[in-house]
């Protein structure tokens, strides 16, 4: 029997590291860059900046790589967003936003550091571990030029490091079957996603998409929704966690490559910036937990 690898330090480097890229879609200066540009509702700059490696697509294109996004909120937006800025140009204001963002955030004392410069090249390393099959986020961002200055290349590399996981784990859930709602739905029963009331004010999912969701787990014996709160049952706890492992499992390649001692510097230097920027108020308290 081959021995089970223990594949934590490498999500803890991930979520170090995810943290750090996601504060620019907290960020006001996201939504100054492209309010200049002609987009001001915040669901269309996140799609159009996300979205925008991938080239001018479709709304069905968005929802599927999105994965739990209402498919309508999507369809609003995209792909009428691209006849107001091109992607091009959304990813060049996104890169804007991320530089004021974390000059904020992080101060440029950080910026200029040797840490940062060391963390750029431990994380750029690690995404030579990639790979592209399936991966279509990840692959499209990964076509884009990494940024000159240490903290955008360390940025840039925190989001191929992302969005490659994200890729999978996307697969994951399709294969578990759980549809993009139902997927949120029991990862904030477990405490540690979105509120229900973030999710569905920028994913675009009513109370009654919410509640059919919870019923459609209750009956599958995955939650358990008695006394109006959702709860994860065993069987859905233990779901949680092999969807956990599965998404692990398939973004292992990264970690490996960059090496044991690799990976717990660059956790280390990951897991200060990260510190550092929600202690500066990086994200909002409504966004996370049970809600």
């Amino acid at each position: 029997m081959t021995a089970a690898v223990d594949r934590r330090p490498a999500r803890r480097c991930h979520n170090a590291l995810n943290t750090l890229h996601s504060t620019h879609y907290f960020s006001p200066d996201l939504g100054r860059e492209l309010g200049a540009l002609g987009v001001s509702d915040p669901r269309a700059v996140n799609f159009a900046v996300r979205a925008g490696a991938l080239g001018p697509v479709g709304a069905g294109t968005v929802t599927a790589v999105f994965y739990n996004y209402k498919h309508e909120l999507v369809a609003r937006h995209v792909p009428d967003v691209w006849t107001t800025v091109s992607p091009a140009a959304a990813l060049a204001a996104r890169l804007r936003a991320v530089d004021t963002t974390l000059r904020r955030l992080l101060g440029e004392e950080a910026l200029a550091s040797a840490e940062m410069a060391e963390a750029a090249q431990l994380a750029l390393r690690a995404t030579r571990g990639c790979s592209r099959g399936g991966r279509p986020l990840y692959s499209a961002h990964a076509d884009l030029p990494v940024p000159d200055a240490p903290h955008l290349a360390y940025w840039h590399a925190a989001t191929l490091l992302r969005e490659h996981r994200g890729d999978g784990h996307v697969a994951v859930l399709a294969a578990a079957e759980l549809d993009g709602l139902e997927a949120v739905v029991t990862h904030t029963a477990t405490g540690k996603g979105m509120t229900p009331a973030f999710i569905s004010e920028t994913r675009g999912w009513s109370r009654a998409d919410w509640d059919a969701a919870a019923a459609r787990l209750h009956a599958r014996g995955l939650i358990d929704i008695a006394g109006g709160t959702a709860e994860p049952t065993e069987r859905g706890a233990e779901l949680r966690a092999e969807i956990e492992r599965e998404t692990d499992r398939l973004d292992a390649g990264p970690y490996e490559h960059l090496g044991a001692a690799g990976l717990a510097r660059l956790t280390e230097l990951a897991a200060g910036f990260a510190r550092t920027a929600a202690l500066a108020g990086a994200f909002p308290a409504r966004a996370f937990g049970k809600g």
